[in-house]
């Protein structure tokens, strides 16, 4: 993996809306997805660090495919549908990037670090300190460190491209298996084939 200069991002937005919830299996294990009417409003591994308070999740959706179109829940079922469908290419080496609306709720600075994360493109990393030189002077690395670990949406918000200056594996609230699970998985292969021989 290589650090690459990112580009434009999309941009997370804050949101205090009503949202659903369901849980879907991965190759990573089980993760909620938390979504309003409008965007994705979280994904969390079981059993992760920062797990999300009961209103971050929302009422639960079992199966979002069976929601009736005219229902309350039918915009949020449709959005968790969308998340899913795109996770599953992801984890198949058929998706680079995600298409899907965010809205994660956080402080400013949060946002911002996470606005960040967002242009950090598949295939690369980035570390700490480089983030803390690219949100603002005199952000500190250990602050940046402190949102990309609260991240509200894993995976789609790439907090696992992150690294430590000494270009090692740090910290991450799902576990630093997962961390490794997903940096393989977006690992060009052209470096992959190259550690073959």
């Amino acid at each position: 993996m290589s650090e690459k200069k990112p580009k434009a991002p999309q941009e997370p937005i804050n949101n205090t809306a009503k949202r659903w919830h369901s849980l879907i299996d991965s190759p990573v294990g089980r993760l909620y997805l938390a979504a309003s009417a409008k965007a994705l409003t979280g994904l969390w591994y079981e059993e992760q660090t920062h797990f999300p308070i009961p209103d971050e999740l929302g009422e639960f959706i079992p199966d979002p495919s069976a929601i009736a179109a005219n229902s309350e829940p039918a915009p949020a079922a449709s959005i968790l549908k969308h998340t899913t469908r795109e996770l599953q290419e992801y984890f198949a080496g058929k998706r680079t990037t995600f298409t899907i609306p965010l809205a994660p709720e956080g402080t400013d600075f949060q946002l911002m670090v996470w606005k960040y994360l967002c242009s950090v493109p598949y295939g690369y990393t980035t570390t700490y300190g480089t983030i803390s030189h690219a949100v603002g002077p005199g952000a500190p690395a250990q602050a940046v460190g402190q949102a990309v670990g609260h991240n509200k949406i894993s995976i789609i918000i790439p907090c696992h491209r992150v690294l430590g200056s000494n270009g090692k594996l740090t910290g991450y609230a799902g576990g630093l298996d997962r961390k490794q699970f997903l940096l393989d998985l977006e690992e060009p292969a052209e470096i992959r084939e190259g550690r073959l021989f």
